[in-house]
């Protein structure tokens, strides 16, 4: 207050040249001159950008931005390596805002900051998704809670909301309107309105004629949907003002939130005058702080930002197209791309980011064959060769497209940039007058108009594809960073995913599957060994990863913490009253015990789930009436006879292998110990029905057809284009799990079967495709069905103490037969016996047989 504004812009100014200048010696000395470069090219491009910087009035923005980075990334916080066009200048990579080096990599500080057009400044910041708040905080701490706040948004009624809001506003039935709501397909990225989603499906129709009130909720809610329904606040969108808010902009307060709201929103909160500052949360960053974190107690080092960028290992991982978790490449579509592309060299993976988009995706194949020799390469005028070498002569980058402008027609870079935008925009107007510019400033460079008339339109073309190389770079990183992580550690790599996915199941099974397909052993979860994260264990070399406990359904992270703490303090549960005593069931409620329990994590305390699970409220009676006494001091009363009282659970029968698998499913998300087509495996063997891992190698041996048994996990149905229905059926054996699509006339004649938990066999079709095999589903058929043939069951004895429990499961009469086959000295010899009568013979009679104590083994014939 009362400072001189001129004098306050003059003491900026030089406060940026002086931490940019030191800076940018740090920088040099850390990382060295990018190849074919001196010092005072980099010294010169500062200057410059200092100049532009200076002349604009954005010292201030570019001192915020560094100081509240600066101080993010000394209190250890993850810091992305800069996203959009500012990783385009030196300046911002000079003061640590972003991490990559503009000129190793041609990117365009014009790109970024136009002397030519005046314009705001963005930088879009990535920061750890669990630690951004951190960021925001400190913000508010220095230049005060009354001049920093939150862009409020308004959220509007989109088809599914309004059918919920107006049906519960009809005081319809909630599992009506539910059903409603969901017949409108869900696609976030273009979302379909209630009027199509009527249009096309005849439920509604159905619905509609079947109940008035249906009909009188679908006319309301068409004249609601878009409407402004509630106000939010922006992902990342901070303002910070000069002066207390209220003096500019209307403020609002978020209930949910202590941090003041803009009541104007991102498009006007800028013509108010304020610069908005986006504070964005990047999970993956997260992953990598946890993985180098893991590595860290190895006593191994890890400095992300000094990793080399030419690690063969990673590049032949993504060749190979192993990208599970690694960041941007992950999708089928960028799979096969990398199979194709086989990237060898950093570039590589920044075009892939800017390529792999709907307009520019088409060149993919032509980069591909002129990287490998299979093509040559293309210049539309051979001055442009310098330019698009990188990129084997197709203009991938918007940058490129502004460089050839300067080359070829004089341009300084900040008129090539409005070029580059007129061309974006489609501007009649705009466009003709940089049409002229551009054929007469290549004339004077000495290219006929008509050449220059076609280069032009030719760029014209690629400005709507190009992309912003800057982006493409900054991204590229983060991707090579996952990728080096993952190619080098993967244990501590895979378990940090896991970590950051606890609450996807979906994603969990990914991860687990890719642990797994790496050799990578994952543990089940247990009380006694287990923590809130998914952790990892080195035993002589090798390295295994142990389950999350807080990643079981139910289980809240409170209650692990609560556990750990209980175990650090103690040690290790013995059994089951030794747990019983120690836990507080404050923290651990029943639901999460159940959960604990179906999930094996109490089976080294007690292997027989069934007894432990109706033995709950005995478990907690027990931990109630421990932390009862200890609260009124009894604990000690009679000689610690509490504490030796054993825990007495009901006597019931154990679970069958199937019930044990589906109660274990429910409470992970998917198959952890077994599976239930194990106790099938022999069946599925003499059918000559293939695992999911042989008929993908078959396919990669040219079959084409075959027939798999899975478990089915998931269906989604939706609608194609021809207006039919499809599916697609997720499905699950003990080699992994798959997808296979089916067509209308297939699902309606096999949808009932296709229900998740039952186990089916499919006749599919199939090709191999770079992204792994691709399946279609001829034929369904339920897998009790198929093996209702089979006749005979096998029992192995080695005396008599089975044979009452052999009878209790054997009381049910049916078509089979079962022999008692007793093994004699020690196994020399075998008497066989045929029981009289007929018995029911299924996988599942045959699988709680083998549990039974006493048996040696069980057959089906």
């Amino acid at each position: 207050a009362g400072v001189d504004p001129e004098r306050a812009d003059l003491a900026e100014a030089a406060l940026l040249r002086g931490q940019a200048e030191a800076g940018l010696a740090a920088r040099l000395a850390a990382h060295g001159l990018a190849p074919g470069l001196s010092e005072s090219d980099y010294r010169e491009r500062l200057a410059f950008e200092l100049g532009v910087i200076e002349r604009m009035k954005y010292p201030g923005y570019f001192l915020i931005v560094a100081d509240f980075i600066q101080w993010a990334k000394k209190e250890g916080i993850p810091v992305g390596p800069g996203r959009g066009s500012g990783a385009g200048s030196v300046v911002a990579w000079a003061l640590t805002i972003t991490d990559l080096d503009p000129l190793r990599f041609s990117l365009l500080f014009e790109r970024f900051l136009n002397p030519d057009r005046v314009s705001m400044p963005d930088f879009d910041i990535d920061f750890c998704q669990d630690r951004r708040d951190e960021v925001i905080a400190y913000v508010q701490e220095k230049y005060g809670a009354d001049r920093v706040a939150q862009i409020i948004t308004f959220g509007t009624l989109q088809a599914r909301a309004v059918l919920r809001d107006v049906g519960r506003v009809l005081q319809m039935p909630y599992g009506l309107v539910d059903r409603l709501a969901k017949m409108v397909p869900q696609n976030p990225a273009n979302p379909v309105t209630l009027q199509k989603a009527i249009a096309d499906e005849s439920r509604f129709q159905t619905e509609r004629e079947a109940d008035p009130l249906v009909d009188r909720l679908l006319i309301i809610a068409q004249k609601l949907e878009g409407l402004y329904r509630h106000a939010s606040t922006h992902a990342a969108g901070i303002v910070i003002g000069d002066r207390p808010l209220d003096e500019l902009v209307p403020l609002y307060r978020d209930p949910r939130s202590g941090m003041k709201v803009t009541q104007f929103n991102m498009k006007w909160v800028e013509q108010a005058g304020l610069v908005k500052f986006d504070f964005l949360g990047l999970k993956t960053l997260t992953v990598l702080d946890l993985a180098v974190k893991l590595v860290r107690r190895r006593g191994i080092e890890i400095d992300l930002t000094r990793i080399p960028l030419d690690d063969a290992r990673s590049y032949e991982m993504m060749a190979r197209a192993e990208t599970v978790g690694v960041f941007q490449v992950e999708s089928a579509g960028m799979r096969r791309a990398l199979v194709d592309m086989k990237p060898d060299r950093f570039e590589d993976i920044i075009a892939l980011v800017a390529l792999f988009r709907p307009g520019p995706m088409a060149n993919i194949p032509t980069y591909c064959l002129r990287k490998h020799g299979k093509e040559e390469p293309e210049y539309i005028h051979p001055r442009l060769e310098p330019i698009l070498k990188e990129t084997y002569g197709v203009i991938v980058y918007q940058e490129q497209v502004m460089q050839i402008a300067q080359e070829l027609a004089g341009y300084s870079l900040g008129e090539a940039d409005l070029l580059r935008r007129a061309m974006g925009k489609k501007i009649r107007s705009e466009m003709e007058a940089q049409r002229q510019r551009f054929i007469a400033g290549a004339v004077r460079q000495g290219l006929t108009a008509g050449h220059a008339e076609t280069i032009f339109d030719l760029l014209a073309k690629f400005a709507d594809y190009g992309f912003n190389k800057s982006h493409a770079a900054a991204y590229a990183l983060v991707a090579y960073q996952t990728a080096y992580m993952k190619a080098n550690f993967p244990v501590e790599f895979l378990a940090a995913s896991l970590t950051l996915e606890r609450g996807n199941t979906d994603k969990i099974a990914e991860f687990r599957r890719e642990a797994i397909r790496l050799g990578i052993p994952v543990e089940a979860p247990s009380v006694n060994r287990s923590g809130v994260d998914f952790d990892v264990v080195f035993d002589e070399g090798a390295g295994r990863i142990l389950y999350s406990l807080a990643a079981i359904k139910g289980v809240g992270a409170q209650a692990v913490e609560h556990l750990v703490e209980v175990r650090e303090a103690g040690g290790p549960f013995r059994d089951l009253a030794d747990f019983g005593r120690r836990i507080n069931p404050r923290f651990l409620n029943k639901r999460g015990l159940e959960s604990l329990v179906t999930a094996g994590a109490l089976d080294e305390l007690e292997p027989d789930r069934a007894r432990v699970f109706n033995g709950i409220d005995r478990i907690l009676a027990m931990a109630s009436h421990i932390q009862e006494s200890a609260a009124v001091g009894q604990g000690d009363m009679f000689g610690g006879a509490e504490q030796r009282q054993p825990l007495l659970l009901p006597a019931v029968e154990p679970w069958l292998a199937a019930e044990r698998l589906k109660r274990e499913h429910d409470a992970v998300g998917f198959y952890l110990s077994a599976h239930p087509l194990d106790d099938y495996a022999a069946v599925l063997k003499k059918m000559r029905v293939q695992s999911y891992a042989e008929f993908s190698e078959s396919v990669r041996n040219g079959a084409t057809a075959g027939r798999l048994a899975g478990t089915i996990t998931a269906k989604q149905e939706r609608r194609i284009r021809t207006g039919n229905k499809m599916a697609a059926v997720q499905l699950s054996d003990p080699t992994g799990s798959w997808e296979a699509v089916l067509f209308s006339e297939g699902l309606n004649e096999y949808r009932d079967l296709l229900e998740p938990g039952k186990s089916v066999v499919v006749l599919v079709s199939a090709e191999e495709r770079p992204e792994g095999v691709s399946m279609r589903i001829q034929s369904v058929e339920s897998l009790d069905t198929m093996v209702a043939g089979l006749k005979q069951i096998r029992i192995f004895l080695r005396d008599e103490a089975p044979l009452p429990s052999l009878e209790k499961h054997l009381g049910n009469r049916g078509e089979g037969e079962v022999s008692l086959i007793l093994l004699l000295e020690e196994g020399r010899r075998e008497v066989e016996m045929r029981l009289p009568g007929r018995y029911k013979v299924t996988p599942q009679i045959a699988s709680a047989l083998r549990a039974v104590r006493g048996v040696v083994q069980v057959e089906m014939v």
